[in-house]
């Protein structure tokens, strides 16, 4: 055969992959309304196994890669289950003739909870500096009145906080949160909120805006002295596979400070000895390697996000120094190590890390 003739049939092999994956959607929807009926978790994990061990083991039968195909099998079941969260969530229709208020629902994850609610069936209401005045939305959110089931404020942080203090002295009657990154800037207007007696709670997603598929995702809640609020914003949560932290106020701030301002400063500080090396990025990237390729990764995602939400989680957190003297303190020690050329010390100082994994489960 020509290798046209080569290609033309591997497209014909092509299409029909294409057909099958789209049969396999087709009866992924009707599974899912089976579960929905039935009352079964969306989830199945010794199902998945099953289909991804039947998966290799064909594929050792046929001679093809057995990691290929369990990966093609991962990234098929996560679609599928991202479908069936969805048509849940839509199902269950937990807004149904309520309304919902996003305040910075311009913004990136102020959109997806805009998604998210509209999904619900909730009437849902834009306020963000970035639209214009028009059906449900606003400009200014304090012309879009209070009168709502549900008011989440997602704008940045330092604003965020004024919010909440205006939003105590009008005293909405539904359910209000917030969903920032940090606490420490928002405790004053959650306390303001709570003692006018108000329906408060605080979120945190720990996703970003592209997350379709909640499931091994998590939303910490922070209850702000209103355990009823926290309890209803859950229940917005229960038709997703989202898994649900509770926690203080005072542990979030202190943690997340590891979590992601010393995660962010490693990566920042990375690309930042990149950048002022001298040395041009596509020679590096010829002679790359394994963690080399995993490190730029990382570091090039958090290049390209939001440098001022970055600074705000740096700048505003009052336990945000301890983690960043850590990171400079760990960065001399093997400095001075590599220098005087202790290998002992160098090995300790890896071994300690595979302690702490080790106790992590990892």
């Amino acid at each position: 055969m020509t290798l046209e003739e080569l290609r033309n049939k591997l497209s014909a092999v092509d299409r029909r992959l294409v057909e099958l994956i789209a049969e396999r959607q087709r009866i992924v929807a009707d599974i899912g309304k089976s579960k929905q009926t039935t009352g079964r978790s969306t989830r199945d994990y010794a199902r998945e196994k099953d289909v991804l061990d039947m998966g290799r083991e064909q594929a050792q039968q046929l001679g093809v890669d057995p990691d290929v195909i369990e990966s093609l099998l991962q990234q098929l079941i996560k679609t599928s289950l991202a479908s069936q969260e969805r048509d849940r969530v839509i199902a269950e229709g937990k807004g149904d003739g309520r309304s919902a208020l996003v305040i910075g629902g311009g913004g990136k994850m102020g959109g997806w909870f805009v998604e998210f609610f509209a999904s619900q069936g909730f009437a849902t209401t834009i306020a963000d500096r970035s639209v214009e005045d028009g059906p449900g939305l606003f400009n200014n959110w304090t012309d879009a009145g209070v009168d709502y089931d549900v008011i989440v404020v997602a704008a940045p942080l330092a604003v965020s906080g004024r919010i909440l203090a205006q939003l105590a002295v009008l005293k909405p009657k539904g359910l209000v949160f917030d969903i920032g990154s940090l606490k420490t800037p928002l405790i004053d207007g959650l306390q303001e909120l709570r003692d006018a007696g108000c329906l408060v709670t605080s979120l945190h997603p720990m996703f970003g805006p592209d997350t379709r598929l909640l499931s091994g995702r998590h939303l910490i809640f922070c209850d702000v002295g209103a355990p009823e609020a926290t309890a209803a914003a859950k229940e917005l949560f229960e038709a997703t596979m989202v898994e649900q932290l509770d926690m203080s106020l005072e542990d979030h701030d202190r943690l997340i400070a590891y979590v992601l301002g010393l995660s962010h400063a490693l990566n920042i500080a990375f690309f930042t000895a990149l950048a002022e090396s001298g040395e041009a990025a596509p020679e590096l990237a010829k002679m790359s390697s394994t963690t080399f390729d995993s490190q730029l990764l990382v570091s090039e995602a958090v290049a390209r996000d939001n440098p001022h939400l970055y600074f705000e989680i740096q700048n505003l957190n009052k336990f945000g120094l301890g983690p960043l003297d850590a990171l400079c303190d760990a960065a001399r020690r093997i400095r001075q190590t590599v220098a005087d050329g202790n290998e002992a010390e160098f090995v300790e100082l890896m071994q300690k890390g595979r302690e702490y994994f080790a106790l992590r489960g990892d």
